[in-house]
C-alpha cells in the first residue's frame, strides 16, 4: 500500500473522506457555515497556544520536536479538517477558490515590491 501523504491525496479525496467522516456520524446538520467558521478560529487560537510567547527562533525549534510536532499537527490537522467541511457544506470550490486568491494577491503583493517586504500591500 503506497503511503498517504501531499504528493499522493488529492482535495478531492480530502474533501470526500472529510464529508464522508461527517455524514457517518450525521454531523452535517450542525454544520452550518457560523459554527464551522467558529470552529476554525477556535482551532486556529489552539495551534497558536504552542507558540505563545516564543520568539520566531524558538517557534521553528519547537515545530520540530517529536512530541510537540505531533501536537502541531494534531491542531493544523483539526483546522483543516474544519476548513475542508466548510468547503463542503457552502460548496466552494477549494482549488479554485485558493488559486483565485494567490492571482489577486500576486496582483497586491508584486515580487519587486513585496520580496523581504512584510508590510500589507496598501503599504508596499
Amino acid at each position: 500500500m503506497s503511503e498517504i501523504n501531499d504528493a499522493t491525496m488529492t482535495v478531492a479525496a480530502l474533501k470526500a473522506q472529510v464529508q464522508a467522516f461527517a455524514r457517518a456520524r450525521d454531523w452535517e446538520q450542525f454544520h452550518a457555515p457560523k459554527n464551522l467558521s467558529m470552529a476554525l478560529a477556535a482551532e486556529a487560537g489552539e495551534l497558536m497556544e504552542h507558540f505563545l510567547w516564543s520568539t520566531p527562533a524558538e517557534s521553528h525549534a519547537a515545530a520540530q520536536l517529536p512530541a510537540k510536532r505531533a501536537e502541531i499537527a494534531a491542531e493544523l490537522a483539526d483546522i483543516v479538517i474544519y476548513a475542508i467541511e466548510f468547503a463542503n457544506i457552502t460548496q466552494l470550490d477549494l482549488a479554485s477558490a485558493i488559486t483565485t486568491k494567490l492571482a489577486a494577491n500576486e496582483k497586491k503583493y508584486p515580487v519587486e515590491k513585496a520580496r523581504g517586504n512584510s508590510a500589507k500591500y496598501t503599504e508596499l
